[in-house]
């Protein structure tokens, strides 16, 4: 059973406390010669031999001195602590001896130095420590009572002393014991922890995202190479929070202590792009979690996944243009055997109609692939939404009485001309072919928020039927038999590359749908400092 350590563990760990003893043995030592020659004939024991004493004073006096300087020089680790001890417990015997036996009470000096020696030493040393005190205190007894014919009865009182001696030695051992193991498991949760720092700092450093731990004073305890590059790159370490962003700042001091998240949109004057930024608590002793998020590189992580997509879009194509091609080839065969002119024009309707359709494909594919090339730009949706209803009524002039248009004349939208053509075209087109024939069919209506602005299209159709609804903006899925299934996915899309969105609201009682989209650049809606709430 390995109860302490050895070798240069010992020197390591109790190192000091050996030092500390040899303090204590140079002032046991000076004390006891300052009571011989600093009042002499003073002393006084039974059976004081006071030449004897002082030399013996003297020469453990010396002694103290010589460990506590040359200690480290003289002897190894492991011999320090056995030979400090064996020389206090002979020199303190030979001054029990010299004062007069156990009744000076010198022998009590013992009990230090076996405390000592049960704490830092090694295993069952302790016990040798004691029965060498035990022994060298009964062959002192031994002598004094053969020298100067003491009383036998001494010889209990060495055996009860003795007793003391084991008693320590074993009850002080017991402690170290548990003193070294609970050391040891502190020194191994030590490691264990730092080794979990260690762990969550390597984690934090190489996020993508920027993490930023804030005390409740805003001074910046942590923050890793991340945030410090999506912040501010060009700026030295900073002190508080504030130094990188007031608005930051601003928004950390406007969290209660009962909120448990909050998000926000960033704009700094140093980065072209936002940062999104989540503030949570960081525990129980105050202060902030700040995690930020590069809004660049999420679209760019949405850009590949729409390419990857775009890419299962082109596969399906391949089944979809198939059917209408196979129609068509085997129209054209028919139509080359028949002569019948009914039938030819029925064919060639049945050509036609299938051309138009493939058309009408590749040319929603090839709108979708330039969904990337927005140049929005401010428009004046009262007068733009007009020429659009009159334009699209130049294919339909029955279109006039059936749409109805609800516009704010002040209404603005951030949006691309040609993105925004294309959405409208695809949205009316979808709810003129689900609505009746009465006027006012279907209604466009549009409001202008605060800061943005929601165009909202209502037809008087049945409506979406609950089992379609979460399959409406997929790619080729359509309910009407002469539909490609790609209108209102290119809707969603284009209005996605804007920044804008998309979606069905409810039926009320037909299908409505619902465009929102800001009502100014992102320029004019944000200075060097401002944010967004979510």
């Amino acid at each position: 059973m390995a109860d302490y350590p050895h070798g240069d563990v010992l020197e390591e760990r109790w190192l000091t406390p050996l030092r500390y003893f040899n303090l204590y043995r140079l002032l046991i030592s000076s004390v006891l010669l300052a009571l011989v020659f600093g009042v002499p004939g003073e002393v006084s024991f039974d059976g004081y031999h006071g030449p004897l004493f002082a030399r013996l004073a003297i020469t453990y006096w010396l002694l103290a001195i010589g460990i506590t300087l040359g200690a480290d020089r003289l002897f190894k680790a492991d011999a320090r602590l056995p030979f400090g001890v064996l020389s206090d417990i002979l020199f303190l015997t030979a001054l029990t001896y010299a004062a007069g036996g156990i009744g000076s009470g010198l022998p009590f000096m013992h009990v230090v130095v076996l405390a000592f020696a049960a704490l830092v030493g090694q295993g069952r040393l302790a016990l040798f420590y004691a029965a060498v005190a035990s022994l060298a205190l009964l062959f002192q007894q031994a002598l004094q009572w053969v020298a100067q014919e003491g009383d036998g009865g001494r010889f209990v009182q060495v055996g009860t002393i003795s007793i003391g001696f084991f008693a320590t030695a074993i009850a002080v051992r017991l402690l170290a014991r548990r003193v070294i193991a609970n050391e040891m498991l502190a020194r191994e949760r030590g490691r264990d922890l730092a080794e979990q720092i260690r762990v969550n700092e390597r984690v934090i450093r190489d996020m993508d995202d920027g993490v930023l731990v804030v005390d409740p004073g805003g001074r910046v305890r942590q923050a890793n190479p991340q945030a410090r590059r999506l912040l501010d790159p060009d700026m030295p370490r900073p002190v508080m929070v504030a130094d990188y962003s007031p608005a930051l700042a601003s928004a950390l001091d406007a969290l209660s202590a009962g909120t448990p998240e909050r998000s926000f949109i960033l704009d700094l004057p140093s980065r072209p792009a936002a940062v999104r930024v989540r503030c949570m608590p960081a525990g129980g002793a105050g202060g902030h979690l700040v995690f930020i998020e590069d809004l660049e590189r999420l679209r760019e992580q949405a850009r590949q996944i729409k390419l990857a997509a775009l890419g299962r879009l082109t596969a399906s194509m391949a089944h979809e243009i198939r059917n209408p091609l196979a129609a068509i080839t085997q129209a054209a065969e028919l139509l080359a055997e028949e002569r019948r002119a009914e039938t030819q024009a029925r064919l060639i309707r049945i050509i036609g109609d299938n051309s138009l359709r493939l058309d009408r494909m590749v040319s929603d594919v090839l709108e979708l692939g330039r969904r990337d090339r927005a140049e929005p730009e401010l428009l004046e949706l009262c007068g733009w939404l007009r020429a659009f209803v009159e334009e699209y009524a130049l294919r339909d002039p029955d279109l006039r009485r059936r749409v109805l248009l609800r516009a704010d004349g002040e209404a603005l939208l951030h949006f691309d001309r040609g993105h925004l053509h294309q959405v409208m075209w695809n949205m009316l087109g979808n709810a003129l072919r689900y609505a009746t024939r009465n006027d006012a069919a279907v209604c466009i209506t549009v409001y202008a928020l605060e800061h943005s602005t929601e165009i909202d299209i209502v037809d008087d159709g049945p409506g979406v039927p609950e089992g379609v609804r979460a399959h409406l903006f997929e790619p080729f899925f359509t309910t009407h038999s002469r539909g490609t299934g790609l209108g209102l996915y290119i809707a969603r899309e284009l209005c996605d590359a804007n920044g804008a969105t998309l979606d069905f609201v409810d039926n009320a009682p037909g299908a409505r749908f619902r465009l929102r989209g800001m009502n100014r650049s992102t320029d004019e809606r944000w200075n060097g400092d401002g944010l967004n709430a979510n």
